[in-house]
């Protein structure tokens, strides 16, 4: 086992020095308030949304950049609350704005990228740019990719995506404290995949972005021929669309901007939690990027090995050095990659739950990883197979 761990953790090591090395290739991006040229479709599905849009309605009306170069495309997936009430209302108090109300067409098993597409067939411009209900976005979001479009030419840009700093609200000082460690366990997640996704950009093996903040051109996106191949898996209009483009060996960037981060919230349990992670995971296994596969096999071998390592140690059956030494090298490579996210959205504080976060880490991975394989999950009301 001593060989096969010293393998494996070169093979982390390396993985993620690479992330880390692609992260601090991709320059810092300062918006300059260069003249607005490109034209935007910005498309929110949403489903049961009622809590989160009036914030994210707020947020699009602080919006720093010419109406007449925006449309707001807001598709209703079958919501059984005040949801469309909101929008409706939204839309009759700012007739300035250019807002459709969309109900979403099915037609695979993917009710997102069925709302995606629904509203693409509806765009106004060449543009198109995504984010989700329980986001908020920020002032100069548009021009920060405006800018980058200009200056790059790209046809599909991934920007920032953070936890805002939302507080569940807690009965009692015990659960309020415990809610703050898990939101921090979420955040920090949150973090390194936002800083290993952009790293992908970096080194030129873009694997992994997030859409709740995504622009993308339209011509290309049918040029690519959409959700196509992918639309039975309920998840993954973000990555599946991104692994497409590169196969396609269109241009693709990352957009690091603080001026560009939009918010979003962490789940509120750890059921929530875990359904969202095996959602996730459930689409692995379709990924089209050798790249994205061997780092997920990495990743998973990596935290599935340590806890196996630490229970034959445990019980004497091997050495317990070969583990410590590469549950160090896991933690300093990890600890690297997460300073580098920290810093980056100003979220160095986070970094005091980092020891505890990497002990419980491999064993909530892991545990995803296999219930992902026999579980359905939960997405906004629906029971999903895998």
């Amino acid at each position: 086992m001593s060989v096969f761990l010293g393998l494996l953790s070169i093979l982390y090591v390396f993985l993620i020095g690479a992330l880390f090395y692609g992260w601090k290739r991709i320059a810092q991006f300062s918006i300059k308030d260069l003249p607005a040229k490109t034209g935007f479709s910005i498309i929110i599905p949403y489903r049961n949304e009622a809590g989160n849009l009036p914030q994210l309605f707020n947020s699009l009306l602080k919006l720093k950049y010419p109406v007449s170069l925006f449309e707001i495309l807001l598709v209703n997936d079958a919501s059984r609350d005040a949801s469309r009430e909101i929008c409706t209302t939204f839309k009759q108090k700012n007739p300035q704005l250019r807002i459709s109300l969309l109900e979403n067409f099915r037609v695979t098993g993917s009710p997102k990228k069925d709302a995606i597409s629904t509203a693409i067939q509806n765009a106004a411009f060449d543009y198109i740019i995504t984010t989700d209900a329980d986001c908020e976005v920020p002032e100069l979001w548009l021009q920060g990719f405006n800018e980058k479009i200009e200056k790059t030419g790209a046809e599909l840009i991934a920007g920032p995506v953070m936890f805002s700093p939302y507080v569940f609200p807690a009965k009692n000082l015990r659960q309020e404290k415990g809610m703050k460690y898990f939101k921090a366990f979420q955040e920090m997640d949150l973090l390194s995949l936002q800083v290993a996704g952009a790293g992908g950009f970096g080194i030129g093996k873009a694997f992994m972005c997030n859409g709740a903040n995504l622009c993308y051109n339209r011509g290309a996106f049918l040029k690519v021929g959409g959700f196509l191949g992918n639309g039975e898996i309920s998840s993954g209009d973000d990555v599946f669309l991104l692994q497409k483009f590169v196969q396609h060996k269109l241009k693709t960037d990352f957009l690091k901007s603080r001026e560009a981060i939009v918010l979003t919230k962490p789940e509120p349990d750890l059921s929530a939690l875990i359904s969202q992670r095996i959602r996730w995971a459930a689409k692995t296994p379709a990924y089209k990027s050798w790249f994205a596969k061997t780092t997920g096999l990495a990743v998973l071998l990596m935290n599935f090995s340590l806890i196996v390592g630490c229970v034959l140690a445990f019980l004497e059956i091997v050495d317990y050095e070969p583990i410590l030494i590469a549950f160090l090298f896991k933690f300093v490579s990890d600890l690297l990659l997460l300073y580098a996210a920290a810093k980056f959205f100003k979220r160095k504080e986070v970094l005091r739950h980092y020891f505890w976060s990497s002990l419980v880490y491999p064993f909530f991975s892991t545990g995803v990883a296999i219930l992902s394989i026999f579980k359905k999950y939960e997405w906004k009301g629906r029971t999903f197979k895998r």
